[in-house]
């Protein structure tokens, strides 16, 4: 939900990081969490658990630190319309998409969050221009995640290849609400607007669980208790707040990086839990999508 997508550059410090690692690590095993929570859970049900648990958090942060509340009935628009695209939607998406794509497969289509913003940014915003060089990297970037989905995927409509497609979806998803965030909710305290943000989605999302799925329980294994409680409070709360410290430190430019650690975490992860087999074609995908990251974060430093 950060205001800018390419510019704000600035050097990254030892702490800058290791905190950009750490971000790293908690999103790449926040795709294991969500999986094994989808063993025992419906997908309405686990977004509803990840909203509502990570909103009741952030609240608690934001009567700490006695951060203002908004009160503007138009903002609190702005919170749902922004609940549904960089929540409800994407982690409604990517969640079903998991229940036919390996974790470490989602992770690596994740990353075209990325490419998704650049593009968007630069049709919404004038200060956001299309060099030569960025044009590259999301060419480059867009080729990456064509070899990671299977380019002979394309003209077919199985459950893992419309999984794929529901993952990518979500990604956009991400991409529009970051444009959003920056016309509506630029001049807010980030952790108010991240809190609204969450409330909101959790509203919409409780009348969707329980036309879906049912009323909530939490008579659960313990393994699902603790993979909602990692996802929800570590994985979203949490990481939101880690988030914006290291944009401060960093810039957005920089903080792109983190799409290159989380899918090594997810991989690996997933390999050891759940004995996943990532395919190669998927390695490879990720392998051309991060030079198309790394060009697009050399060319917001020139430019």
């Amino acid at each position: 939900m950060s205001n800018k997508v390419m510019t704000n550059q600035m050097s990254l410090s030892p702490r800058a990081w290791s905190e950009l690692a750490l971000l790293g690590l908690i999103w790449g095993a926040s795709f294991l969490a969500i999986r094994i929570a989808l063993d025992t859970i419906p997908v309405m049900t686990s977004v509803f658990h990840r909203v509502f648990w990570a909103t009741l958090v952030l609240w608690a942060y934001i009567v700490f630190k006695r951060l203002p509340v908004p009160r503007d009935p138009r903002l609190w628009g702005a919170f749902f319309v922004m609940g549904l695209l960089n929540n409800v939607l994407p982690f409604s998406l990517m969640s079903w998409g998991q229940l036919y794509v390996e974790t470490g497969l989602t992770s690596i289509l994740n990353a075209a969050t990325a490419i998704f913003g650049v593009l968007l940014a630069a049709l919404f915003f004038s200060d956001e221009r299309l060099s030569k060089s960025r044009i590259i990297g999301i060419s480059i970037g867009f080729f990456g995640v064509s070899i990671a989905v299977g380019l002979r995927n394309f003209d077919s409509l199985s459950a893992n290849n419309l999984g794929q497609f529901a993952i990518l979806a979500g990604t956009l998803c991400y991409a529009l609400a970051s444009v959003w965030a920056r016309l509506n909710l630029g001049h807010l305290e980030p952790q108010v607007a991240a809190a609204g943000m969450l409330t909101a989605s959790a509203l919409i999302m409780f009348p969707i669980t329980l036309a879906v799925d049912g009323m909530p329980s939490m008579i659960l294994p313990w393994q699902t208790l603790a993979a909602i409680a990692y996802y929800s409070i570590v994985a979203t709360a949490g990481a939101y707040l880690l988030y914006y410290r290291v944009l401060a430190m960093a810039g957005s430019g920089n903080l792109m990086l983190v799409t290159l650690i989380i899918p090594p975490i997810a991989i690996i992860l997933g390999a050891i839990v759940r004995d996943e087999r990532t395919p190669t074609s998927a390695y490879i995908g990720f392998a051309v999508l991060a030079v198309g990251l790394l060009i697009l974060n050399r060319s917001g430093r020139r430019d």
